[in-house]
């Protein structure tokens, strides 16, 4: 049986695409379409529905020592009202998730991906007994809605007392909305400034918010977006989709994240074979790829040949509404990995075409 978030009638009403996402029926596009969509997020503001996204609450004596040993990001370098993004790993330096953690004072607020609820809820409480630490899965009563665009600020501003503007990238203020209380974070997953809107409440407070945010929206084109655009988006700037791109197979290191993998912040799970990795070299990396035409689209699960050997597969791939070419990411050997080289993309029915290895983001 599908869940669905608390705004699923609205997504009907507006005539979304309702498709299966990570155990909910979620809203793929509306009717204009993801291309659509996409360019309305680039160039004004869109709206998604992401209340299928898990949160849990971390609180206790030993919150701090707790999130240092399960992240690989130091979050002794989070002070109140910021963000972090980071990664939870396994032993063996294979991602578990990835997340955004919050620290909210008096405790903080992990943000996981859907499809991984269960399961990273279930790792923190694995780890936990060690630590003087509470855990609390808070996902079902938690809804949220991410603005993003260039014009999600003028949009949201006359619904809120907080000074939008003056929120900067990766923090967070407590305060209230369409006269809702809520934590609106400076966050996204499309590369634009945006926002992301945690708050709970009964199906009325919910449906208020939404067409508060779009009466308040309509002088800038306000319109909702789906999971499909979310995922153009996303991957033209290069960012990590969990399942595809990174999972239990994959380490940080030769994703691209070790920005975030702090392996001088003390012992935390999954570092010594993360310092094994450092100290010899990743023999892969995740890069970028793009190819010539818009008929040359990279899919998921497409061979990566180089002399006519397969060297690596496609993880995400689509065409970029902006760009108008293919692109995709995709793990390749170390050797292969300078941006520059030219590679070939083997797709089904024997189709190839040429693609270049960039540096993200695409746009």
């Amino acid at each position: 049986m599908l869940k669905r978030t608390i705004f699923f009638e609205l997504h009907c009403q507006l005539g979304a695409k309702m498709a299966p996402f990570a155990g909910f029926e979620m809203p793929i596009h509306y009717p204009k379409g993801i291309v659509h969509e996409h360019l309305l997020v680039r160039q004004r503001v869109g709206v998604f529905d992401v209340s299928h996204m898990g949160e849990f609450r971390i609180w206790g004596q030993d919150a701090l020592s707790f999130l240092q040993y399960v992240t690989v990001n130091d979050v002794a370098r989070l002070t109140p009202g910021r963000a972090q993004y980071s990664v939870m790993c396994y032993p063996d330096g294979g991602i578990v998730d990835d997340l955004l953690l919050y620290h909210c004072g008096d405790f903080y607020m992990m943000v996981v991906n859907a499809a991984n609820i269960s399961k990273d809820f279930a790792w923190l409480q694995e780890h936990a007994p060690a630590f003087r630490v509470q855990l609390d899965d808070v996902s079902d009563r938690t809804h949220l809605l991410a603005v993003q665009g260039p014009k999600s600020a003028e949009a949201l501003q006359p619904l809120t007392e907080l000074p939008l503007l003056e929120i900067p990238y990766y923090h967070f203020r407590s305060g209230t909305l369409a006269g809702v209380p809520m934590l609106i974070s400076r966050t996204g997953y499309t590369g634009e400034l945006g926002y992301e809107l945690y708050f709970e409440g009964d199906r009325e407070t919910a449906e208020h918010v939404w067409r508060e945010i779009f009466r308040a929206g309509a002088p800038y084109g306000i319109e909702p977006a789906g999971l499909g655009a979310r995922d153009t988006l996303r991957l033209e700037k290069g960012y990590c989709l969990y399942g595809n791109d990174i999972d239990e197979t994959t380490n940080p290191l030769e994703a691209g994240l070790g920005w975030i993998t702090k392996l001088d912040k003390g012992d935390f799970l999954g570092r010594e074979a993360l310092l094994q990795v450092k100290q010899h070299g990743p023999t892969r990396r995740l890069v970028g790829l793009r190819t010539e035409s818009e008929r040359s689209i990279p899919r998921p699960g497409y061979a990566i040949v180089q002399a006519e050997e397969p060297i690596g597969r496609v993880t995400s791939g689509n065409i970029s509404p902006v760009l108008r070419v293919g692109i995709a990411l995709g793990y390749v050997p170390v050797r292969f990995a300078e941006p520059g080289t030219w590679v070939d993309i083997s797709g089904h029915g024997g189709r190839r075409f040429r693609a270049e290895v960039v540096k993200p983001p695409f746009v």
